[in-house]
């Protein structure tokens, strides 16, 4: 499961990759910064990101994951600093039944 999750991440970067200025460093793996004092993404780009992620997920699990909520958000290291701690942070929503089958 984490390699699909890596993957949807990687492809969602990918097109992220084609309009941002600042890429994210895929090359990288799962240490690549995403948000973040090392991240390239804004704010705005985070919640662009997030919701294209929750969607590809969604698609290829049948859940309905909400990554940007009080949870991940009061953790005291975001889930969003880079590719590896994102996947994480969805496998374990899944895997913990956080996130809703649909």
């Amino acid at each position: 499961m984490k390699q699909k999750i890596l993957d949807l991440i990687l492809q969602v970067s990918d097109e992220f990759n084609e309009q941002l200025e600042n890429k994210i460093a895929i090359e990288k793996g799962l240490d690549a910064p995403v948000y973040g004092r090392e991240g390239v993404l804004d704010s705005l780009g985070l919640v662009s990101f997030i919701i294209a992620v929750e969607q590809l997920v969604g698609d290829e699990f049948q859940v309905t994951v909400t990554l940007a909520d009080e949870k991940a958000l009061s953790q005291q290291n975001s889930p969003f600093r880079t590719i590896g701690s994102l996947a994480d942070y969805i496998e374990q929503l899944i895997e913990d039944g956080t996130a809703k089958s649909g």
